[in-house]
Parts: C-alpha cells; sequence; structure tokens
C-alpha cells in the first residue's frame, strides 16, 4: 500500500509541476493599480515594479498618470534612503535598441520630493517616452552618477504603455 501511495504522490506532484510550466507567465506580473480620488487629490492609475540595476541594487520604479485620460504621466524611481543620494535636475536616459530618449527630471516642481532631505527619489516626465514607443520592447535606463543600467523588462514597458489611454 505504502508504494502504491509514493506512487501516486509522485503522479500528482509531476502534474503540479507540469501545470506550473504550462500556465503563461504574464499572469503572475502585477497590474495597473488604481487609487480613487481623495479630498482635493485627483484620481490616481499607476505601476509600481521593484527591479535590480546591473550591480544588483534595487530600485522601486513607480509610473502614473494623474486624473482622466491626458493627465500628466510621471516616472519615480526611488531607492534605499541613506544608500544613494540622487542630484536634480539630472535627465534619465533610456534606451531600445537604436531609440534613445532623454527623459526632463521634475524631481523639484514636487513639493513633497523637493522638501526630503533624503534625495533618495526622483521624477521623470513620462509622456515623450510614452508617445513615442508603439512596441512592448526592454527598456535600459541610465542615471548618470548613480546606475548605468537598468533594465525594464516587456510586461513592465506594457503596464506603462497602458497608463495614458486606461480608465480610472
Amino acid at each position: 500500500m505504502s508504494d502504491l501511495r509514493r506512487r501516486l504522490l509522485s503522479l500528482a506532484l509531476a502534474t503540479l509541476l507540469l501545470l506550473v510550466m504550462v500556465l503563461p507567465a504574464d499572469e503572475a506580473h502585477a497590474q495597473l493599480q488604481r487609487h480613487p480620488a481623495g479630498d482635493g487629490e485627483p484620481s490616481v492609475l499607476r505601476s509600481l515594479e521593484s527591479l535590480r540595476d546591473l550591480d544588483y541594487q534595487a530600485w522601486q520604479l513607480v509610473a502614473w498618470r494623474e486624473g482622466p485620460p491626458g493627465g500628466p504621466l510621471r516616472l519615480r524611481v526611488v531607492g534605499f534612503p541613506g544608500k544613494v543620494r540622487l542630484d536634480h535636475p539630472t535627465p534619465l536616459r533610456v534606451r531600445s535598441g537604436e531609440h534613445r530618449w532623454e527623459l526632463a527630471d521634475v524631481t523639484l516642481a514636487n513639493p513633497r520630493l523637493a522638501a526630503d532631505g533624503r534625495a533618495a527619489a526622483a521624477e521623470f516626465d513620462l509622456a515623450p517616452l510614452l508617445a513615442d514607443l508603439s512596441q512592448n520592447r526592454p527598456l535600459r535606463l541610465q542615471l548618470p552618477g548613480v546606475f548605468t543600467e537598468l533594465p525594464v523588462p516587456p510586461f513592465v514597458v506594457q503596464e506603462w504603455r497602458d497608463l495614458p489611454d486606461s480608465p480610472l
């Protein structure tokens, strides 16, 4: 009887492993998050991802749109406070294949970030990049003096590309 149980358990584990391998991987990734408007605040639609640069330093990337479609599009890059200090203004360099973009640093236009003495976050105008992207290709980010290459996978690019037109 115990041999039969072992065989059944092995078969069940093999079936489970096969199902995990066959299911689409994209379903495990985060989707756009909607945050309803508060008192006097606009509604926000955002993509939040934690990624590592080529030096294995962790970064949080928050792309968001305030208000209805057509609202401002921003990308916030956040490092670990005390471990990194970001100088402003420093443009974010983005590349994908032969395509190159420089996103304007708009950190000092955000009063909360401008007053934050930790200087561990920077905000960039994401609209020029999203207006120019036509595919969900991987991106490479470079922030001079901070990181030389931060890979952004296609599923994150897709979330960013969905921001301008998605309903709240």
